[in-house]
């Protein structure tokens, strides 16, 4: 059955024609990746390094077809495009570096003390492994960073696991111009046939399939809690059930505490009202939800607040579909008792254009009412203001999870307000102190995830070089002879890493 791309600002039907992937083409794909895994898990941690960096190499190379085709399929200006591509680029080979270095397989040795009695203790060492082929899925609103090429396929390749990409179906001539980068990428470096595919399609089948073929090890998703919370009970109900790692949404909850109303009500104001518009609010971390307690200064701030938003001006969305949904978010939020409607923007322009809308009510309606805190991808949020304190402590114990929090106060207020912070550490995966969620820095130390329903696996990380361990398994290798010893393991420590050696940590 075939498919097409259409451009989201015109609804028009993009040039070519893609074909959803049978199940003989699916499992073409996946016993190819199985046949890679043998030579590519073993392959030395040089030349891993090495593919990946090609690959960012190759995506550069694709210059600007890429990214005419991907504005043209997402809707989304050149300009942000450009820079996403970079970070695209940049984690392929921050991911080259962790490789190149080595030291992440975690490598631990218990030497064997012979004489200790009454039982004398073996050799022990331990490391990660590779899981094996891993399905990834693409997401709508990075069509470059969190797809094809993205911090999935980018950690899975790094760990020695061959990828399946099942690509987004709204950019589908976009994931085959980066395909092409990973394929020709993978034959300069002498990987094997296999480490890499694409598989296209434009509904759940596809995916289904993809998900259930018993070879797949593992999935990473980036998405809507529905897609991803079906393709965590898919994986469960296998013969062999395997882990997925969905990142599926959030609110991604912002307090504003009163000393910091008090210094700077309406440059905060202004900061939120950029931070919810950012994107056309289809960020993974765009915030939709804002506690504050009465007060004139709050006051002040809301009157700030529904002028910016009121001049914001409307764009387009990803897709008629993400439209749809966010428009008929913005009418059951419209509807819930107790809830008023404190600034829309600007007019729509066009059929597939969102018009930002914060909506305001109390802390006691918000108690009653769940489906406030609940995520509408796009441009809208919830401005909720308390009478005491202890109002916004209770509102903080009944959130969910998300992937972020962000606190604004003084010195002052961080310190009367340390309760808060506990709690929010049980709630979310990235704490912000006085800056706003929006942007999610590519480095070792980020964690982009969190608790559920933000994600499937609050243990991990889908952002940053920790998203690598997502796709390994722990072994141990009890009184090996050294020379079947992985290199990691080896007495001699060939490769020069950080290992654990009987407790302590050396080269």
């Amino acid at each position: 059955m075939s498919f097409y791309a259409i451009n989201p600002r015109n609804n028009e039907r993009l040039e070519g024609e893609f074909q959803n992937a049978t199940q003989e083409q699916i499992n073409e794909a996946v016993a190819q990746a199985v046949t890679a895994f043998e030579t590519y898990k073993k392959k030395d941690k040089d030349s891993i390094a090495d593919f990946l960096n090609q690959i960012g190499d190759e995506i550069l190379a694709l210059g600007d077809e890429l990214i005419q085709r991907c504005s043209a399929e997402s809707g989304l200006p050149e300009a942000r495009l450009i820079g996403e591509r970079g970070r695209t680029v940049n984690q392929m080979k921050l991911f080259a570096s962790v490789v190149k270095e080595g030291s992440w397989v975690d490598a631990r040795i218990d030497t064997a003390q012979p004489e200790r009695t009454p039982i004398p203790k073996p050799d022990i060492r331990h490391m990660l492994i590779a899981l094996g082929p891993v399905a990834v899925f693409g997401a709508s609103n990075f069509p470059l960073a969190f797809s094809v090429a993205g911090g999935d396929t980018a950690s899975a390749l790094a760990a020695g696991c061959p990828v399946v990409v099942k690509g987004h179906p709204a950019h589908p001539g976009t994931s085959e111009l980066v395909a092409k980068a990973i394929k020709t990428a993978a034959k300069k470096t002498g990987m094997p046939k296999g480490v890499f595919a694409l598989v296209q399609g434009n509904t759940i089948e596809v995916g289904g399939a993809l998900v259930k073929h018993p070879s797949i090890k593992a999935v990473g998703f980036t998405g809507s809690f529905g897609g991803g919370k079906a393709l965590f009970d898919l994986a469960n109900s296998r013969p062999e059930p395997i882990p997925v790692f969905a990142e599926m949404g959030s609110t991604n909850p912002v307090f504003f505490l009163p000393g910091a109303l008090k210094e700077n009500a309406e440059g905060l104001a202004q900061g939120l009202a950029g931070s919810i518009a950012l994107g056309v609010g289809q960020f993974c971390t765009n915030p939709g939800l804002n506690f504050m307690q009465q007060s004139s200064e709050a006051e002040v701030f809301g009157d700030v607040l529904a002028k910016a938003i009121g001049e914001t001006a409307s764009a387009t969305m990803l897709t008629p579909g993400i439209k749809t949904a966010y428009s008929k978010g913005l009418e059951t939020l419209g509807n819930v008792s107790g809830v008023d409607t404190l600034a829309k923007g600007l007019d729509a322009s066009g059929d597939n254009d969102a018009q930002a809308v914060v909506f305001k009510t109390s802390a006691e309606d918000f108690a009653s009412n769940h489906i406030l805190a609940e995520e509408n991808f796009g441009p809208s949020s919830v401005l909720v203001e308390a009478n005491t304190k202890d109002e916004i402590l209770d509102a903080a114990r009944n959130l969910e999870g998300h992937l972020t929090a962000t606190v604004h106060g003084t010195p002052a207020d961080l310190e009367e307000y340390k309760d808060l912070f506990d709690i929010l550490e049980q709630k979310v995966g990235r704490i912000i102190v006085n800056g706003y969620p929006t942007g999610v820095e590519v480095c070792h130390s980020m964690v982009h995830g969190g608790p559920y329903p933000a994600t499937t696996a609050p243990q991990s990380t889908s952002v940053g070089t920790n998203a690598i361990k997502r796709f390994v398994r722990p072994v141990s290798f009890q009184d090996y002879p050294d020379s079947l010893l992985p290199n990691a393991l080896k007495s001699g420590n060939p490769q020069g890493i950080w290992r654990l050696v009987d407790g302590e940590l050396t080269k």
